[in-house]
């Protein structure tokens, strides 16, 4: 497998290039919480992070090795709690024996076909490492950031600042005399209050919200009425599944998560509330790969990529390997209220 060997040693501990289009998608995959920007990124020399609280407002510090320029003023009389980035990691192995109808071609088309192979496999693992990173931000959204499992929590954000979970509203959606907007307003003061100082003009209010509540929602009697008679009527219309629609400046989006309905999923008659644009309320740490020497006291990044071979002598396979060490965060998860339809 010489030739396949030369190809990879070409990379052997750098990060792999790829092109993204060859990948075939089959299942959709959730990215609305990714490109909202909620995450505020901090790249750390190391896989631990520090969180400072003072007087009810928190921020993150990264830590950083001796003798390296300081990342952020520690407030006097702040207290710093220290947490570590996860570690994701998975990785496909490509077997001699699946290149045998290849390497009988003709030297330049062995090297195409051999870097289709790798680029491929590894856009596939980036595909699962972008799902975790959704998976995990969805979470932190809602206070806890769970592991693959769906049951293990990695990180209580409740626990971790001493807060309780504020209690479920019920915005009896069933009900036509119901004071939808009323309900609305009332959630938005309620966000304003616990934000102590992130919230600013520009801070906006999401909603991720099942089919069950949205379609309640929408048909509400009192949200289609104040439409009725004017030129917006006409939005009451050909309204989609998984659209968005804003009431009293909240925006409710009918969330679509992973085609299982398990994986990343909202509750079909829940609602979960989060800011958008509220400075400092989630953050995202990205560690190094600290675990190989290359990056040793180098500032993390989002992704590492890695290309192995078989040096036990038989030169029976090559590897392609990704790894990721993120931590997200919600540092004001009393903020993060919840309602059901009835």
């Amino acid at each position: 497998m010489a030739i396949v060997t030369d190809i990879f040693n070409q990379n052997a501990w750098g990060a792999i290039e790829f092109h993204e289009e060859i990948v075939e998608r089959i299942d959709f995959k959730p990215q609305l919480l990714g490109s909202l920007g909620l995450f505020e990124p901090i790249y750390s020399r190391s896989r631990t992070i520090a969180v400072a609280s003072r007087e009810g407002t928190l921020m993150l510090i990264p830590t950083s090795e001796t003798g390296a320029p300081p990342e952020e003023l520690i407030p006097r009389g702040a207290k710093v709690r220290k947490f570590d980035a996860v570690r994701l990691a998975k990785g496909s192995t490509i077997y001699a024996i699946e290149l045998a109808g290849v390497l009988s071609l003709p030297f330049d088309e062995q090297t195409k076909e051999i870097a289709e192979e790798v680029t491929e496999r590894t856009a596939n693992i980036l595909d699962d490492m972008e799902l975790t990173w959704e998976y995990q931000r969805f979470g932190a959204v809602q206070g806890r950031v769970l592991d693959a499992d769906g049951t293990t929590v990695l990180f209580d954000w409740y626990d971790e600042w001493g807060i309780a979970e504020p209690t479920e509203i019920n915005f009896a959606l069933n009900d036509a005399a119901t004071d939808v907007r009323k309900k609305c307003r009332d959630v938005k003061r309620a966000m304003q209050k616990a934000a102590k100082g992130v919230w600013s003009p520009s801070t906006r209010i999401g909603a991720l919200v099942g089919d069950t509540f949205f379609d309640l929602l929408v048909n509400h009697p009192q949200i289609k009425e104040t439409k009725l008679g004017t030129e917006r009527a006409a939005m009451l219309e050909n309204i989609e599944g998984f659209s968005a629609i804003e009431i009293e400046g909240i925006t409710f989006i009918n969330y679509r998560g992973t085609d299982d309905g398990s994986t990343i999923a909202i509750d079909t008659a829940k609602a979960r509330f989060f800011p958008i644009g509220a400075r400092g309320a989630f953050k995202v740490g990205w560690a190094p790969a600290s675990e190989f020497k290359p990056y040793v006291n180098k500032k993390g990044r989002e992704y590492y990529g890695l290309v192995l071979e078989d040096k036990s002598g038989r030169d029976e396979w090559d590897r392609v390997e990704m790894y990721s060490y993120p931590l997200f965060i919600c540092t004001r998860p009393e903020m993060l209220l919840r309602a059901r339809a009835q």
